[in-house]
């Protein structure tokens, strides 16, 4: 269902009229966004949507294989190797969709899309990554909660530098982790597949065996596929080194500006649902062309009010809770994607160099 201009400026009254007038016994500000967003018909699935939208995109990946094969034994694969690294990021955003149940509303026919799109369509595992990805939700930007700022090879916490001390090859590559930023989410998409065999390797669950297969599925096709046209030598290497590095670099591009820089929460805070939410996330200005190469994750605030609201909803939703924000008084962040890189890469830069240079830790939310 789409809203028009004149039922948003209704709903922007209605919301007027709900922050002057007494919250119902029991009730919450979230709770009156949610009531104007579920009545605007927002939440409603995009059935029409996501059917044609799945369709282009599976099948525009199986034309970049066939076009792989059809090129065959040459460098200009290379070039094909771009194409499948924007498909299979483009994929990757269809199984995040099916993991919030934007497609389908109860769970057996979200995880067989998930498990399609993700352990077979590009090797990550579906189980894995949700399992994840809930608990970021639940507790963005939270030390301790949230496993997207867990410290790693680059860090995100000042608190981590005076904590763990490091020496050698990690404090230098912490000091300069602005600058490695990029240059290691070309690494990404390979940690990614790591981190799926070793938790399909740990984790116990029913599904087990089926998201094993196919994740091996996966791998045995691609590569059987990559040696058969390319043959086993530097045209096949270099053919998966781009494919794979420029998939890790779009996707962490994706991911990066939403929520890198932003205020971090203590353990301790209990700051509400929805400062929680909108304080901790940024959305990236932009048009129809923003919302493809994004996959929707540019209204990132609107994803993490209502994580099921679909795809091509979150546009709709935007002007009507960035109202609602402003009314209360609630800090609604909103840059560009130049803006954001550079707001993430100076957070990196001021927690990544030594304490010692004098420079203020990052924002908190106390």
């Amino acid at each position: 269902m789409q809203v028009s201009d004149t039922e948003i400026a209704v709903l922007r009254q209605q919301s007027a009229s709900a922050q002057s007038a007494p919250a119902p016994p029991g009730g919450s500000e979230y709770a009156e966004l949610s009531r104007l967003v579920r009545g605007a018909g927002l939440l409603r699935r995009r059935t029409h949507y996501y059917t044609w939208k799945i369709i282009v995109t599976v099948g525009a990946l199986a034309g970049g294989w066939a076009a792989f094969v059809i090129v065959g034994n040459s460098w200009w694969t290379l070039a094909v190797a771009v194409l499948l690294a924007v498909l299979f990021t483009q994929m990757g955003f269809l199984g995040h969709d099916a993991g919030h149940r934007q497609i389908f509303t109860s769970r057996r026919p979200s995880y067989i899309a998930g498990v399609l799109l993700g352990n077979l369509g590009i090797g990550l595992s579906y189980g894995w990554w949700v399992a994840k990805h809930n608990r970021h939700h639940a507790h963005p930007n939270t030390e301790g909660a949230d496993p997207d700022i867990a410290g790693g090879a680059l860090i995100f916490i000042a608190t981590e530098v005076n904590g763990n001390a490091p020496r050698g090859i990690v404090r230098l590559i912490r000091q300069y982790q602005a600058y490695l930023f990029f240059p290691m989410l070309l690494l990404e998409g390979v940690s990614l597949h790591v981190a799926s065999v070793r938790a399909l390797a740990c984790r116990t669950s029913r599904h087990r065996r089926t998201e094993a297969a196919l994740l091996a599925a996966h791998f045995a096709g691609y590569l059987a596929l990559v040696v058969l046209v390319l043959g086993p030598g530097l045209k096949a290497a270099a053919f998966i080194m781009v494919q794979q590095g420029l998939f890790g670099l779009y996707l962490g591009c994706s991911f990066a500006p939403n929520h890198k820089g932003m205020p971090i929460l203590t353990a301790a805070d209990r700051t509400d649902f929805l400062r929680r939410q909108v304080l901790t996330s940024r959305n990236i200005r932009g048009g129809w062309l923003t919302d493809l190469a994004l996959g929707g994750l540019n209204y990132q605030i609107e994803h993490h009010l209502f994580p099921s609201a679909p795809r091509p909803s979150l546009r709709r939703c935007q002007p009507l809770i960035r109202a609602f924000c402003e009314q209360r008084g609630l800090t609604y962040c909103q840059t560009s994607l130049v803006g954001s890189f550079a707001s993430v890469l100076g957070h990196l830069d001021r927690v990544g160099r030594p304490v010692t240079t004098g420079r203020p830790p990052e924002p908190r939310l106390d």
